[in-house]
């Protein structure tokens, strides 16, 4: 029997590079206060558009490949020793942009039957228990199938976790609330001239932008920005990063943010605005032990 830490986080993302992006300040700052991060990704990113002209070779496997060891060593950044892949690496691959015919593959993620997939996370839950999951909304943050596939994944993983015995106390989405996205883009007007990128998103283009109001939870994660950015510059292929602000293949230059913001959709508020994704759980709660 072994005693399980504390506090117990679990993220739930499509692909490698969705952590760091999201969620690498607040992975961070909880793996540095002592609790277990645990990060399941769903799948290898195989259809990944790559920047580097010197990485554009890989593709398919291969490239799910190098992702995989880009993960491993953004995760080394961020502090974060359990990552995981859904089913083991490779089980479930890339579906690509919706509506591309990449998303009929017989062994995309998109095409997974979700309770199978949602038994695979299941395993995880019930060995990490944790009391926070993390994934995105149903529309996935900005319609990726598999990050649609990912939410509902976890959400059926949630469900039958706790009629096997585990019942994850609180559930988060991803966002960013509209003012402070704003605000970046404003910011990042002024900058741009300096930057090394062709042009800006829009704030349409940031994934869970949702009126403040949406938002309940922010995680201050400026002590630990330093690891988000060397997370996110682990993930080459994927990303450029630059004094702050960050650009994915299309060069377009959008706010890397060191505060990361959530909405609480199952459990207990712990505050108007939470600080802490833990936030009105008691300090032993779950801290069972497991065989």
């Amino acid at each position: 029997m072994t005693e399980l830490p504390t506090r117990r986080l679990l993220l739930v993302h499509a692909h490698p590079d969705d952590e760091s992006i999201n969620n690498g300040a607040t992975m961070a700052a909880y793996a540095a206060a002592g609790a277990r991060v645990t990060l399941v990704t769903c799948t290898l990113g195989e259809r990944g558009e790559v920047i580097p002209p010197r990485l554009r070779h890989l593709t398919g496997a291969a490239l799910g490949e190098y992702r995989l060891r880009e993960l491993t060593e953004a995760m080394g950044a961020l502090g974060v020793e359990d990552f995981r892949q859904l089913g083991g690496p490779g089980r479930y691959r890339d579906s690509g942009m919706m509506g591309l015919a990449d998303n009929d593959a017989p062994d995309c993620f998109w095409q997974a039957d979700v309770d199978e997939a949602a038994g695979h996370l299941v395993e995880v839950i019930l060995e990490v228990r944790p009391q926070v999951l993390v994934t995105y909304d149903d529309h996935g943050g900005y319609g990726h199938p598999d990050h649609i596939q990912a939410h509902r994944v976890a959400t059926r993983a949630a469900e039958l976790a706790a009629a096997a015995g585990w019942d994850i106390p609180k559930v988060y989405w991803n966002r960013v609330p509209e003012s402070v996205a704003k605000a970046a883009f404003a910011r990042l007007a002024e900058e741009l001239p300096a930057l090394p990128f062709s042009g800006a998103a829009a704030v349409g283009d940031v994934p869970g932008v949702v009126p403040d109001g949406r938002v309940t939870t922010e995680i201050d994660g400026a002590a630990h920005a330093a690891a988000k950015a060397a997370a996110m510059r682990a993930h080459a292929t994927q990303i450029e990063v630059a004094d702050g602000w960050f650009a994915l293949s299309n060069e377009l230059a959008q706010p890397l943010f060191t505060t990361e913001y959530y909405e609480l959709v199952r459990g207990e508020r712990g505050a108007a605005r939470e600080s802490d994704l833990f936030a009105g759980l008691d300090a032993g709660a779950g801290a069972r032990e497991a065989s």
